[in-house]
């Protein structure tokens, strides 16, 4: 009997979800579904590396598989587990969201083809009136996560653009990746036959 890996597998719902990151952040080795929504690290993500992609139209296999590989090569699916982790850890910090989110607003900003106002009836919260009654943990990520004063850096410098032949190689490696994952299956169940 082969001593168990652990996984966690990411199946998004009809819609985006936060917990991408979470399942990623745990050490295992993350089984993940083939998205149709991307948040804005996922591109990010090499299969093989942080991932083991699972084919959206046959799961049931695709995750069998996984798993047997997962037990039969458990220190190359504990390095896999531990690089999501730590690409989650290191890629994902707090100041590097927040330059996103600033050049990302900024971005956005440039499109608007009107002035926005206030609304009469709006109400401003401060960061104080969100975090002071939370408890527990809710109240612990409010407190981490709040801006206390302003930063000492500017936001990074976002780099420039993929040009096309770089973004096309980057997307080429990703889907040769997944293609091996694919040959992998179809011998792993041809062997089943015998």
């Amino acid at each position: 009997m082969h001593n168990c890996c652990r996984f966690k597998i990411y199946v998004e719902g009809s819609a985006w979800s936060v917990s991408e990151k979470y399942i990623l952040a745990c050490d295992s080795v993350t089984l993940l579904v083939q998205p149709r929504y991307f948040d804005f690290f996922t591109r990010s993500l090499k299969p093989l590396q942080h991932y083991w992609p699972i084919k959206p139209n046959d799961k049931c296999r695709s995750i069998k598989h996984a798993v047997d590989w997962g037990n039969t090569h458990q220190q190359e699916a504990k390095a896999m587990g531990k690089a999501a982790s730590e690409f989650i850890k290191e890629d994902l910090k707090i100041d590097y969201v927040y330059d996103y989110m600033f050049h990302l607003l900024n971005e956005y900003g440039k499109l608007l083809r009107y002035k926005p106002t206030v609304p009469k009836n709006a109400v401003e919260l401060c960061s104080e009136s969100m975090a002071c009654p939370a408890k527990g943990l809710n109240k612990d990520y409010m407190m981490e996560s709040l801006v206390k004063g302003p930063s000492v850096t500017s936001p990074c410098t976002m780099p420039p653009p993929y040009d096309p032949a770089s973004l096309r190689n980057l997307l080429s490696e990703q889907e040769n990746l997944i293609k091996q994952v694919d040959e992998w299956e179809k011998k792993f169940w041809e062997n089943q036959k015998v």
